[in-house]
């Protein structure tokens, strides 16, 4: 038997057509209206659970996307925010965002999710060179309103962020990213 030596990873082909890469996002509300977006369609399309996020670059256009593709793609690391890190590392061709190959801060990039990081997306955003976190529904949303265990957080997690840089805003289109997780729940919980 021989053990598996590469990873590929996809998200669904719908998502090629939801974003307009050559958009700027300007506001907040723009940039997590469309992580909330991508959340909902993903459901309806059926290609995985209720989570969207993407990543936007210094001029507000978009420079990845992703959805939650966790079993379609049969593997636990395939959340929306760590599927939008991936492809936007992979897309500017280094491992943090924000800096050049000097090491230089290179621009201000932000992550904008329908649903606050889970334990493993939050430990994700540390190290992925965002400067600013934009977040829709929190984790108590999550945990009320579907059957997903989102793990554990450092206590003051926001603060644990603020330190390394990196702004969270939080309750943007709460409401709306609240209604994708409801509809989720109410189809019997964690079916893709």
């Amino acid at each position: 038997m021989m053990l598996y030596a590469q990873v590929h990873l996809t998200l669904p082909v719908w998502v090629q057509d939801a974003v307009d890469a050559g958009r700027a996002y300007p506001t907040d509300q723009d940039k997590v209206a469309l992580a909330i977006e991508l959340s909902r369609r993903n459901i309806d399309a059926g290609t995985g659970g209720p989570f969207g996020a993407a990543v936007f670059g210094p001029d507000e256009r978009i420079v990845a996307a992703g959805v939650n593709v966790v079993l379609p793609q049969h593997t636990s690391l395939a959340h929306a925010e760590n599927m939008a890190y991936m492809l936007a590392q992979q897309r500017l061709q280094r491992a943090r965002l924000n800096r050049n190959e000097a090491g230089e801060q290179d621009g201000r990039y932000t992550l904008a999710t329908s649903s606050q990081p889970c334990c493993q997306c939050y430990g994700a955003t540390v190290w992925a060179g965002v400067d600013r976190l934009l977040i829709g529904a929190r984790a108590e949303d999550v945990t009320a309103l579907t059957e997903f265990d989102e793990g554990p957080l450092p206590a003051d997690w926001v603060g644990e962020l603020n330190r390394r840089g990196i702004e969270v805003v939080r309750d943007i289109a709460r409401d709306n990213a609240c209604a994708v997780l409801r509809d989720y729940g109410t189809l019997g919980g964690a079916r893709y």
